[in-house]
Order: structure tokens, then C-alpha cells, then sequence
């Protein structure tokens, strides 16, 4: 499974991105895709989640701010930010929850994500 990440780019304040996510998987549609971000010197973040129902969850930090979908048919997740903070700045990671007894996620390279006036 390969999850191909793009989109980040260099914001300022106050913008929006759409990051996209494209999996290799043919049976993309039956799992859970998620979002999660690191910086430097910091612990991974989880910041959203998909189900394979559609269903979505947010962390706090992004919540109301941040929304992500799915395109089944082109085995595409997105991620739309709004209203970007400085704070938002990481490299972002998608992954695919492939897991049938318990949770086995594969995960993208990242892409880059800077917000910056």
C-alpha cells in the first residue's frame, strides 16, 4: 500500500490549503484514513479521521477549522484548512488504517505545511 501526500505549501496567516492524499489500494473505500502532524522536536499529532462510512472526527486544535473528505472513486482523501495558524505549521501525514484484529496503519511521506507571514 503507498499513500502519496501533496498540497502543503507556504500560507500566511489567516489562509486556507487543501492537502490531498492518494492511496495505492484498490479497496480503498473499506478502510479508515486519517491525518496527524509532527514538528519538530514534538510528538505526532492526530488531527482528523475518515471512516469508510464517511463519518469524520477532529482533534481540538482543528476543529471547526479543518475538514477532510473522501473520493472513493479516485482513492483520494482530502484535508481542507481554513483559517491557518503560525501554530499549524508541521508536516502533515496521512495513513490508512489496513488493521482486520486491531489497528496497522501504512503511512505517506509527508508533505510540508508553513504558515508564515
Amino acid at each position: 500500500v503507498q499513500l502519496v501526500e501533496s498540497g502543503g505549501d507556504l500560507v500566511q496567516p489567516g489562509g486556507s490549503l487543501r492537502l490531498t492524499c492518494a492511496i495505492s489500494d484498490s479497496t480503498f473505500s473499506s478502510y479508515s484514513m486519517g491525518w496527524a502532524r509532527r514538528v519538530p522536536g514534538k510528538g505526532l499529532e492526530w488531527i482528523s479521521g475518515i471512516y469508510s462510512d464517511g463519518s469524520t472526527y477532529y482533534g481540538d486544535s482543528v476543529k471547526g477549522r479543518f475538514t477532510m473528505s473522501r473520493n472513493n472513486a479516485k482513492n483520494t482523501v482530502y484535508l481542507q484548512m481554513n483559517s491557518l495558524k503560525p501554530e499549524d505549521t508541521a508536516e502533515y501525514y496521512c495513513n490508512v488504517d489496513v488493521g482486520v484484529d486491531g489497528p496497522f496503519y501504512y503511512w505517506g511521506q509527508g508533505t510540508q505545511v508553513t504558515v508564515s507571514s
